[in-house]
């Protein structure tokens, strides 16, 4: 017997032993349903709204009888509620409907505020020509010469508040104008800003994907920034590499490309410094939130967690602690970086519905994660995420492989990483619970489901087309280039975990 079919027998072996020790209808409720979400978007171009909030009402009826809503049994989204009568195959429809609209209450209810402000936030930044500021200070201090870094520091920092789509709309100009003046190396330029914009809108909040991941697995939004920027920081430099190793091999030429406003690129770049924000003002809204949000993280995991009673009863009471409780609330905070740069993007705008575009693609973001709030909250109700750890334990699968492999699975298979990143955090989400029986921090599972996201971009991501149409470049050009480098920078993230969470399991 050769050592392929032994392995493939032992295989059928444990996979038979696992089914027959267990009711497995939860793993077929998981299948049909994420076979719906890819299918309907990718397929019959339905919405993903309307995808995801189907799915989640046909977990209910897969799911058999469901309980009632009731002040006890609310917290389903957090914990699980029991199925009564499991095995029964009555069906019910009004239970389905009504557990998928609180799952999407919770959820939207949770991190739509957020998701609102950030579309502010990265819209005052664009009109006030604040993102205009922070890349001329860049280039300033480090120079033409290290333009590449500076192209990909100014990806990194605007997508952080900023949605990916707008932060690439606003630096290609850059990558174009930096190619003319140095005779080339437009391609370095290009994969440089487009890298560095995919990690921190996968890994660092505001962003709605990341906002929502740690939502489900319950892990405070201050320790996400900040240990999505420190994985986020080797990345880029691997990004930083690679796109100079392309830009040697392809050197790929710099084509005309329609659909950019030449004129409004013209005024752009020929603004007076004086006509801009200062750096601080310019900076401001991306670095008020993320102090204020990360300060009370790290106080409350250095100083009180491992402080007697009477310190941290003293400490609670002090008004220091109260005013950092109260602005380090993220929805606070983000209001507050909202209000500073809409105060400085007034001054200058005369459109007084500039905020009218980016609230409606907020709302369309907002209706989104609500209903991949919803079907991760049905997901957990059906069982699923039992006979996932169960699997998971028998055949000593670490749980950061699995967030994310069923992650990439979704990306590659419906395209959208916001998407990928929901439906990963809902199933891990319903694996894990409350994470008390985690060998790690689940702040691996987070950074993993995050990197999962950013699998293999291709022809059904608009991600792929967004870069493929505005950097003038072929669809084979871009396979060779981006496809190529989205998937090396998801691999990588994901050695990064499994090491991270061995050696370092800050549990």
């Amino acid at each position: 017997m050769s050592a392929y079919q032994y392995l493939f027998d032992y295989m059928i072996q444990e996979v038979f032993a696992v089914s027959t020790s267990m009711n497995d209808w939860p793993l077929w409720t998981l299948l049909i349903s994420a076979a719906w979400v890819i299918l309907a978007i990718s397929k019959l171009k339905i919405h993903p709204f309307l995808a995801l909030m189907s799915a989640a009402i046909l977990v209910g009826l897969l799911s058999g009888p469901l309980p009632e809503t009731s002040a006890e049994n609310k917290g389903l989204f957090h914990d699980r509620v029991e199925i009564a009568d499991s095995g029964s195959k009555e069906i019910n429809l009004t239970h389905a409907v009504k557990w998928s609209l609180l799952g999407f209450g919770n959820t939207a209810g949770g991190i739509g505020l957020l998701i609102a402000l950030a579309a502010i936030v990265g819209t005052c930044m664009m009109q006030s020509g604040a993102a205009e500021k922070i890349v001329r200070c860049l280039l300033s201090a480090f120079g033409e010469k290290n333009a590449g870094f500076v192209l990909l520091a100014s990806g990194f920092i605007l997508s952080i508040p900023v949605f990916f789509d707008t932060v690439f709309f606003l630096l290609i100009p850059l990558a174009r104008a930096m190619s003319i003046r140095l005779g080339g190396r437009y391609l370095y330029f290009v994969m440089a800003i487009a890298g560095a914009g995919a990690i921190t809108h996968s890994m660092v909040p505001p962003t709605p994907g990341p906002l929502l991941i740690a939502e489900l697995l319950k892990i405070d939004l201050g320790i996400a920034m900040m240990a999505g920027l420190i994985a986020s920081l080797p990345i880029a430099v691997l990004v930083l590499w690679v796109s100079g190793y392309f830009d040697r091999k392809f050197a790929f030429p710099m084509r005309e490309v329609a659909g950019i406003n030449k004129e409004e690129l013209t005024q752009t770049m020929n603004k007076k410094d004086e006509d801009l924000p200062s750096l601080f003002l310019s900076i401001l809204p991306i670095i008020l939130p993320v102090v204020l949000i990360s300060t009370l993280s790290i106080l409350k995991v250095t100083i009180l967690q491992d402080a007697d009673t009477a310190f941290q009863e003293s400490f609670t009471k002090s008004t220091l602690f109260q005013a950092l409780t109260f602005l380090g609330e993220p929805n606070i905070a983000m209001a507050l970086a909202a209000i500073f740069s809409f105060f400085g993007c007034i001054k200058i705008s005369t459109d007084k519905k500039f905020l009218e575009a980016p609230l409606i693609t907020a709302g369309s973001i907002i209706l989104i994660t609500g209903a991949g709030g919803a079907y991760g909250g049905m997901i957990r109700l059906s069982g699923v995420g039992e006979v996932i750890a169960e699997l998971a334990g028998n055949w000593d699968l670490s749980l950061v492989l699995i967030a994310w492999s069923l992650t990439a699975f979704i990306r590659i298979a419906q395209g959208s990483a916001t998407v990928a990143m929901i439906t990963g955090a809902s199933l891990i989400g319903a694996i894990v619970g409350d994470g008390s029986s985690l060998a790690n921090h689940p702040i691996y599972l987070y950074l993993s489901i995050g990197f999962g996201s950013i699998t293999l971009s291709w022809m059904n991501d608009s991600g792929f087309w967004l870069v493929q149409k505005l950097s003038g470049f072929s669809e084979s050009e871009i396979l060779k280039t981006w496809t190529v480098l989205l998937t090396l920078i998801s691999v990588t993230g994901l050695v990064i975990c499994l090491l991270g969470s061995v050696l370092l399991p800050l549990q």
